[in-house]
């Protein structure tokens, strides 16, 4: 029976008309999808916190288990997860200067390297999950069940690439809603399994590393589906997949750097979690607790990085540079005003919402007020700082961000960990260690503004110079008398 083909949909064309109400539009959908998929972690560490054992300890182990894992999870991904930005950049500019049939080579091109670079990942996630996890410091009991959830989690990681590099594209060309629709029903999946594998197979924290495993795979399984049947621009065959070294090239110098700098955030991330494990196992727990939390305010202010990435490269691509400003402007009053009212409502409720990881252990929830009332109330500047990067990210310079957040974040965490952390005394050390996040994320986000005025305005300058040699190339044509 022959497959039902679905119609294209025109691509969404930001170079033209209302640029404010079309980034909020275009986010919403993002930040439901962001949410979803931040579900599929909030699950597992609800359901481990709950249900992962017969005892409170047991209970404690399995959450700090899956806690433990997080940073480190993103410090192995996160550089192969930076070429789906790549690919999506790449498609954006595409579409600006209408060349369609680039956009045709990123796509074949992006699912082959997405393969490639999730079979890595699975292959070394695997190896390395113990003898990492041990660096890290992790305590004995919580190591017996971070190593079998972190080694499940990993075998999602092939269906994890493909999937975010094409929804990176599908965003690229304005459609938001389709990875949305693929994620619920995933995000279904997950919960069900987490259920499934926990109170009836008793697997605790390796359980939901099956569960979020397994909904990898039907998200990817769907959005597959739906591109190999999507008519126009985005369709994919599975048959003429093969890489374009010249496309990959460019995925690459435009995705390698902002997979680095992912990284470079991921490393800074586990030395601090190592710090958290070093202060024990219930400040490890209210940690993993209130980090989930946080974890909604920032893919709030994500969502309007992606906008800024999607809006800024169409633009490039088309050179409209005074809406390419337009454009950081208003990212940056939506990002600063969505995270502000999700963090203050966040807060109104913290104690409860700890309280589903955890609950009846008060200690723990102490612990994880803590950490918001530092962190989650301040992630207001993260959001500035992410759209700073997706502007100069967007006009395709991704080196220089990269830079800028190593200095910025990256270095100045480090430092912090190694001199004022152990510093300070014992009663005070959690707080000290967390007010480093607010400081990187201020002093990283005016340099990225910095650097995207900067790009802008030379790049400006290259594309009047080139018009200016165009103009008198033609000019001289039409001088040259006829014979």
């Amino acid at each position: 029976m022959a497959q039902t083909a679905v119609k294209a949909k025109p691509i969404k064309d930001f170079t033209q008309g209302p640029l404010l109400s079309r980034i909020i539009l275009f986010s919403l959908p993002l930040i439901a999808t962001s949410i979803l998929q931040l579900l599929f972690n909030t699950a597992d560490t609800i359901v481990v916190g709950q249900w992962g054992g017969d005892t409170a300890d047991a209970r404690e182990s399995a959450l700090a288990a899956v806690g433990s894992c997080s940073s480190l999870i993103n410090l192995i991904i996160n550089l192969f997860m930076g070429l789906s930005m790549g690919a999506g950049v790449c498609v954006a500019h595409a579409i600006g200067a209408k060349r369609y049939d680039e956009v045709d080579k990123v796509i074949h091109t992006s699912v082959v390297t997405a393969f490639f670079a999730g079979a890595a990942v699975t292959v070394f996630g695997m190896i390395a999950a113990e003898p990492l996890l041990r660096l890290m410091g992790t305590e004995d009991a919580v190591l017996s069940q971070a190593v079998p959830y972190m080694r499940a989690y990993f075998a999602g990681m092939i269906a994890n690439m493909i999937y975010n590099y094409c929804a990176a594209i599908l965003r690229s060309t304005g459609d938001t809603v389709r990875p949305l629709i693929f994620l619920s029903v995933a995000g279904v999946v997950n919960v069900a399994l987490n259920l499934v594998m926990v109170l009836m197979f008793h697997q605790g924290a390796q359980g939901v590393g099956i569960a979020t495993a397994a909904s990898h795979w039907v998200s990817c399984i769907l959005i597959l589906i739906y591109m190999t049947r999507k008519e126009g621009v985005c369709h994919l065959d599975l048959r003429r997949l093969r890489i374009d070294l010249r496309v990959l090239r460019k995925i690459l110098v435009i995705g390698l750097p902002a997979g680095f700098q992912s990284s470079l955030f991921a490393i800074s991330n586990v030395l601090i979690q190592s710090s958290v494990n070093s202060l024990g196992k219930i400040v490890v727990a209210g940690n993993t607790a209130s980090s989930n939390l946080e974890g909604y305010i920032y893919v709030t202010q994500n969502a309007v990085y992606n906008a800024a990435l999607t809006f800024v490269g169409q633009n490039m691509g088309a050179r409209k540079f005074d809406r390419i400003k337009k454009t950081a402007w208003y990212c940056l009053a939506v990002a600063t005003a969505v995270g502000v009212a999700v963090s203050l409502l966040m807060f109104l409720f913290i104690e409860p919402l700890l309280g589903l990881y955890a609950p009846g252990n008060t200690a723990v929830i102490e612990k994880g007020l803590i950490r918001f009332s530092i962190i989650g109330l301040t992630h207001f500047i993260c959001g500035i700082m992410e759209v700073g990067c997706g502007c100069v990210r967007g006009m395709g310079k991704s080196l220089a961000p990269t830079l800028v957040s190593l200095l910025g974040s990256c270095a100045s965490r480090v430092v912090w960990i190694y001199t004022v952390f152990p510093l300070v005394p014992l009663d005070i050390r959690q707080e000290t260690l967390y007010y480093c996040y607010p400081l990187s994320w201020a002093v990283t986000a005016l340099a990225h503004f910095i650097v995207f005025f900067i790009v802008l305005k030379k790049e400006k300058q290259i594309y009047l110079q080139e018009l200016q040699v165009h103009e008198e190339k033609r000019a001289s044509k039409d001088a040259i008398p006829s014979t």
